[in-house]
């Protein structure tokens, strides 16, 4: 009964894709839980580069069944735009299972999330436009669209009169914008029922037969602990929770089937989105992690901000997703560094702090502690085994080690599939 959850330790844009793609044949299921195309995973197979943001990173095992759980919210034109993407490379989609619950993301969702963050000036929180925020606070209000109702239209067609009859109240008294058309919104999503249909399923009664059958199954979350709606640095977070737990609301799965957390980190510390982030590095410095690391987001496009790698950061979320392993990506980007700080503690306000302060406000007024460890010159892109890395590199990830309270079990060192170097096997 081997259930794995794969979590970002940090604030999204770790590498995820590029680790679950490590497990390989083994995986019988992958899993997304969470999220919508607001998040995006890039692997490179091969040499080729695929860029995804709705599909679970399994999509390129043909062994593997694909997984978009009820806890994700699904933009059915970007997943079948993403599904024409991979066809026309080669990559068969004709095994992806969609659970009836997904709630759909629709397009009165994505006028209301950019009118309203441009209502928000410079408070705004940073989101994507892509309307994931309203579809789940219309899930939550009870009045969202799954996938299922797309297979009643008499059902459809109330629902969205009845949503856009609040909505457009909003966007042409508030917001001063047209008023959009339930015709038109309910035809838009009906054009979709025949292709979704082969593809919905009872998620969770199908992942827990393969449990019991003893298949493998992987939980991919979106984004990253410190971006949860209830763990993360709120209000600059995501609307959903891509935290381990996640896993069991967003997939339809009991706690007791969860055997492995693994924790997904960067060897350094990215951020996309507003938001207080410690050891930001506004200078050069930064602009070379940038550079070096190619760090512009997957589905935005947006520059990633940079910073030192931030020990508080992720021994936090390994406390909070218990996590079993730490899998450290993108290591060969900091080679080159004389030396490399890592943030160890807090100042605030002149009061030390080796752990996360559990006031947001203090939290945004944290200056980083650092501790220097030496940096090396030598390519370890090349390298495959642990005692193949130079001494140095070495010592860096043992001394993140300690500081995460975790095994760090893997070790990205370039964007390629095989460019990994396993310690402890995640299975």
């Amino acid at each position: 009964m081997p259930g794995i959850v794969v979590v970002g330790a940090q604030w999204g844009d770790e590498g995820k894709g590029k680790a679950t793609d490590q497990l390989g044949d083994r995986v019988h299921y992958c899993v997304r839980y969470s999220g919508g195309n607001n998040a995006g995973h890039t692997i490179v197979v091969n040499g080729e580069r695929y860029a995804l943001h709705l599909l679970p990173s399994g999509i390129l095992n043909p062994d593997c069944v694909p997984v978009i759980g009820n806890g994700v919210v699904v933009d059915l034109d970007v997943l079948f735009t993403e599904i024409e993407g991979l066809a026309a490379r080669g990559v068969d989609a004709s095994h992806l299972l969609v659970s009836a619950n997904a709630h759909i993301i629709t397009s009165y969702h994505q006028v209301i999330d950019k009118v309203t963050e441009r209502f928000l000036g410079k408070a705004k929180i940073g989101t994507t436009g892509r309307g994931v925020g309203p579809a789940y606070s219309d899930k939550v209000n009870r009045i969202g669209i799954r996938i299922q109702d797309l297979f009643d239209e008499s059902i459809l067609r109330q629902k969205l009169e009845a949503s856009l009859d609040q909505k457009n109240h909003l966007l042409v008294k508030v917001y001063n914008r047209r008023a959009l058309d339930p015709v038109q919104v309910t035809e838009h999503l009906l054009s979709h029922a025949e292709r979704i249909g082969p593809h919905v399923a009872d998620v969770s009664r199908v992942l827990n037969d393969a449990l019991d059958d003893d298949k493998v199954v992987l939980f991919e979350g979106a984004q990253a602990h410190h971006l949860d709606v209830d763990h993360g640095t709120y209000p600059y977070v995501t609307s959903s929770n891509p935290i381990a737990a996640g896993a069991c609301v967003g997939a339809g799965v009991g706690p007791t089937r969860i055997n492995r957390t693994v924790g997904i980190a960067k060897a350094y510390t990215t951020r996309v989105g507003e938001g207080p982030m410690p050891t930001e590095l506004l200078g050069a410095e930064g602009e070379k992690l940038r550079t070096d690391g190619a760090e512009f987001g997957t589905t935005t496009g947006r520059k990633r901000r940079c910073g030192w790698f931030d020990a508080v950061v992720v021994e936090s979320a390994t406390k909070a997703n218990a996590f079993t392993d730490i899998f450290l990506t993108k290591l060969d980007i900091l080679t080159g560094w004389e030396k490399i700080p890592v943030c160890v503690g807090y100042d605030v306000n002149g009061t030390r702090h080796d752990t996360m302060p559990v006031s947001q406000s203090d939290f945004h007024h944290a200056r980083p502690i650092y501790e220097e460890l030496d940096g090396w010159t030598e390519d370890i892109s090349e390298c495959r085994k642990f005692g193949d890395l130079p001494q140095a590199t070495q010592a860096y990830v043992k001394r993140l080690e300690e500081l995460c309270g975790t095994r760090i079990s893997g070790i990205g060192v370039g964007p390629s599939r095989e460019q990994s170097i396993s310690i402890h096997d995640l299975l």
